[in-house]
């Protein structure tokens, strides 16, 4: 293919790649060429190994099949080693087996990348190391399980365990996953409470995916609800302050698994509000942002704390 034709290709792969289908005129406009050009174009897809499949009608269109055969992959530079570089951090993820599974992913994708591209991926392979996490890892098969129902929109039943160890069957009608970085959540509609609720995937016991239509909208927000479910609700206190800082600078400095961060009312300042079962704990995070703090509530019991915090400081000083 001459280099046009090869430029011309790839884009057209790309936007196959983004929708799931297009129509013959829609590919023509957006390349810039006539539905016959798009026509040949397909053909060269497929033969590179491409599995592009065309329907007729109402409805139909282009759109990119799952295909048996891994034609060489397109990535530049760039892209080959944020690919290598995600799959890395995968390594000591909280998946169970993704250890494994990584290791064979860079397997193939060293197989199918362009010779130019191997030894910088290659590089990077063998000269970075991942330290374990460690703690509870979920189940691949249930989060693959839960994503397709959340998807379909379909209820789910399952046993789950509640922090103390009880056990209790759940119906729900999930909303929206959510990872925070060591845990993942599922942000569901529980149908015999009749509210909103998180639940811990690696918790999840005896999953059922129904064929059941969920009746309830989704939720708007899953990420912001199962935030303040994550960083407040489970706590004994829960803690307000007031820090000059911008909310984007604010966010950087604190984990969203431990504190929530919003804009407050005077410009130049946020809101920070966490929760924990010991005040210590916020005191001192709170003392480690180099910006004047207020804080908001518990205001006495927070005075105290800090107090006593700042005698063993001193001593130690």
């Amino acid at each position: 293919m001459a280099d046009g034709t090869t430029e011309r290709v790839l884009r057209l792969l790309g936007l196959l790649q983004e929708r799931r289908t297009w129509t013959g005129p829609e590919l023509a406009d957006r390349l810039g060429v006539t539905t016959r050009c798009v026509r040949r174009d397909v053909t060269r897809l497929r033969g590179l190994g491409y599995p592009v499949e065309a329907s007729q009608g109402l409805g139909g269109g282009y759109r990119l099949g799952a295909g048996t055969a891994l034609p060489p992959l397109l990535l530049d530079a760039d892209e080959a080693i944020a690919t290598t570089a995600s799959l890395l951090l995968a390594a000591d993820g909280t998946v169970a087996g993704a250890g494994d599974a990584t290791l064979r992913t860079l397997a193939k994708l060293d197989q199918v990348l362009p010779p130019r591209l191997r030894p910088q991926v290659r590089a990077m392979v063998e000269t970075t190391a991942t330290l374990e996490r460690g703690g509870l890892q979920v189940d691949g098969a249930a989060l693959m399980a839960l994503a397709g129902a959340t998807r379909d929109r379909v209820r789910v039943r399952f046993a789950y365990a509640r922090a103390d160890g009880t056990a209790s069957e759940r119906d729900v009608e999930p909303s929206g996953l959510v990872a925070t970085g060591r845990r993942w959540y599922l942000v569901a509609w529980d149908t015999d409470r009749d509210d909103w609720r998180t639940f811990r995937v690696d918790r999840v016991r005896d999953l059922v995916v129904t064929t059941w239509r969920c009746t309830r909208p989704a939720h708007p927000d899953p990420g912001a609800y199962a935030q303040e479910a994550v960083t407040v609700a489970p706590y004994r206190h829960t803690v307000r302050a007031r820090v000059r800082m911008p909310a984007d600078e604010l966010r950087a400095l604190v984990s969203p698994q431990t504190a929530t961060v919003l804009d407050d009312a005077e410009p130049g300042w946020s809101v920070l509000t966490a929760g924990a079962d010991h005040l210590d704990w916020v005191a001192v995070r709170l003392a480690t942002i180099d910006a004047p703090v207020e804080i908001l509530e518990p205001v006495a019991a927070m005075r105290e704390v800090t107090a006593r915090l700042a005698g063993r400081l001193q001593r130690m000083a």
